[in-house]
């Protein structure tokens, strides 16, 4: 078995272990790029290849939480549509704002995968069971991932990360079954 391989087989396991998986927004759900209207009004703009993918992943009985540095309400807008109920913002200490989300939870640290791509995004990743970057995040971030997505944040890295969980702990049949009438 090759080195690749053996890294495939160590990322399959800890996948197929996730509770929970708990996102950034900024450069994970959207390209990390900040926009503003003449009014001060925030815009952000989300895959809706990410949107599917964490429903049918919540559907298939992992939990999706969000925690962000900054406070949006259009961040808050999104989490509603998407049913995503655990939602943290305006937290620097990602870490803090992990342990609060969990709290009465069950969940062992080591059964949460992490999607991150900045520095604040380390004091989770590093203390999680399953730390996940995008290719476009900061270098020390993605040296601390045990898996790096193809795609770039905003642009489907979610929805990769959502159907791999679901085929790695076999639930993804089940997932696409309404999509191509095998109900």
């Amino acid at each position: 078995m090759s080195s690749s391989e053996k890294q495939q087989e160590k990322i399959d396991r800890k996948l197929a272990q996730v509770r929970w998986l708990v996102l950034d927004v900024d450069g994970v759900l959207t390209d990390g790029r900040l926009y503003f209207d003449n009014s001060g009004n925030e815009l952000k703009t989300f895959n809706t290849l990410d949107g599917h993918g964490i429903k049918m992943l919540q559907k298939s009985g992992v939990q999706v939480a969000i925690i962000t540095g900054r406070r949006s309400s259009v961040v808050e807008r999104r989490a509603h549509d998407l049913g995503i109920h655990k939602l943290i913002q305006g937290r620097e200490d990602k870490f803090a704002a992990l342990q609060e989300l969990l709290d009465g939870d069950s969940c062992r640290l080591e059964d949460i995968a992490y999607v991150g791509d900045d520095y604040p995004d380390l004091l989770v990743m590093t203390r999680i069971g399953c730390p996940i970057s995008v290719p476009n995040a900061a270098s020390p971030v993605r040296e601390r991932a045990i898996w790096v997505t193809s795609s770039r944040g905003g642009e489907g890295a979610v929805r990769e990360v959502c159907d791999r969980i679901m085929h790695v702990q076999g639930t993804f049949a089940a997932a696409l079954a309404p999509y191509i009438g095998e109900c």
